[in-house]
């Protein structure tokens, strides 16, 4: 590894994260944090992360555990009984950061609200990970992925024009810890200048309802946002449509000039250039019926390699729609083998490049509370707190 690759792996070196977290949000952000090189405890109930059991994909594993909390360390602990709620206290004495995603109030209920750990620990940033955050009619509800992706009128619009539908991964979770990490990352930056941690907080609904600020905007202008399968529900053509052999190919047209082109080298139609009814995109959007019969009927008639050869002839920008089996194959996909328990298995390779080069990020998966027995010596009532 580079010594820039080196220093990027370990821009956090030093870093302590105590995170009381399940399932994913929280545990997307801290093991972000972690690949930044922070020292990321984990700390579980007594049964260990639920997540741990959702299937047994990864050899034998859970594939959302092993993927979000490669490298930390796992202690368990019952935060009612009051020698374990002591270990926690003490392991937030010697944080930096302390994330929790605990249901709405459990924490405040066990003496751990964010507002009283500031108070005894200035320097500390909390963040407070939730389904709606704080507002009063919904801070009480219990959220998970699929429940927010249609709270938040995601499900709306995704999906065919007869029903609407899940996005294939759990979005809303993955949305709120990314937010969360640029959050940390934002808040130890101003810690570094001002000496003062803080408060933060970010919740499922919050980050997907930024992701949804367009389709609100153009609901709010009067705009008809529609569910419209694999198609884009403002620029035509935009969208998939089948070959002779059923495949699907998506492709985008942005400009006179890649229409032009489209009309002249794939559909070999030169003459709907000069058509009123697509003579620009809006044009072509209310006139796409007719447009996708045209379209659909040269496909039809051609290859999928007749149809992608036509599209990279006229620097069209194109996609396959492609099954899970060929995403494995994918001449763009970077992997890393990962060392488990019982097996081995190729994860998907960090997607930040240093210098050109994948950071490694394979680090062991801690079996729930591994680490107990060294954390509690660690973090002993007899251990001087880091000040």
């Amino acid at each position: 590894m580079s010594s820039a690759a080196d220093a990027f792996a370990n821009a956090l070196d030093g870093v302590l994260v105590v995170s009381v977290e399940q399932a994913v949000a929280a545990p997307y952000c801290t093991s972000r944090l972690r690949e930044a090189g922070a020292r990321v405890i984990k700390v579980e109930r007594p049964e260990g992360d639920f997540a741990r059991g959702y299937d047994t994909a990864a050899a034998g594993e859970s594939a959302y555990f092993v993927w979000l909390n490669r490298g930390k360390e796992s202690v368990c602990l019952d935060l009612r009984q009051a020698a374990d709620a002591a270990v926690l206290e003490r392991l937030i004495a010697r944080a930096d950061v302390f994330v929790q995603n605990l249901a709405p109030g459990a924490m405040a209920r066990l003496g751990f609200d964010s507002a009283r750990l500031r108070r005894t620990y200035p320097r500390l940033i909390t963040l407070d990970v939730s389904g709606y955050g704080n507002a009063e009619a919904v801070a009480h509800l219990k959220a998970y992925d699929l429940l927010v992706q249609c709270e938040s009128g995601l499900a709306s619009i995704t999906g065919s024009p007869d029903a609407p539908g899940r996005v294939g991964v759990s979005v809303c979770d993955i949305a709120c810890g990314m937010y969360a990490f640029a959050g940390v990352l934002q808040a130890l930056q101003a810690r570094a200048r001002t000496g003062e941690g803080m408060a933060l907080a970010v919740s499922l609904f919050d980050a997907v309802a930024d992701w949804m600020c367009v389709p609100l905007l153009q609901q709010e202008a009067g705009m008809r946002v529609e569910r419209v399968g694999l198609n884009h529900p403002t620029i035509s053509p935009y969208g998939g449509y089948a070959a002779a052999d059923g495949r699907q190919v998506v492709f985008s047209i942005q400009n006179p000039r890649e229409w032009q082109r489209f009309c002249t080298v794939v559909l070999e139609r030169p003459d709907m250039t000069a058509d009123p009814r697509f003579v620009d995109n809006a044009a072509r959007l209310a006139n796409r019926a007719v447009l996708d019969i045209i379209i659909s009927g040269v496909f039809g008639a051609l290859s999928h390699e007749a149809v992608v050869a036509r599209l990279q002839a006229a620097d069209i920008a194109y996609g396959s729609v492609n099954e899970l089996a060929t995403l494995a194959g994918h001449p763009a996909l970077v992997r890393e083998r990962q060392m488990l328990q019982a097996g081995e298995v190729d994860m998907v390779a960090a997607p930040v490049r240093v210098d050109g080069h994948v950071v490694p990020r394979s680090r062991a998966v801690p079996g729930a509370g591994e680490q107990s027995g060294a954390l509690r010596a660690e973090f002993s009532p007899h251990q001087r707190p880091i000040a």
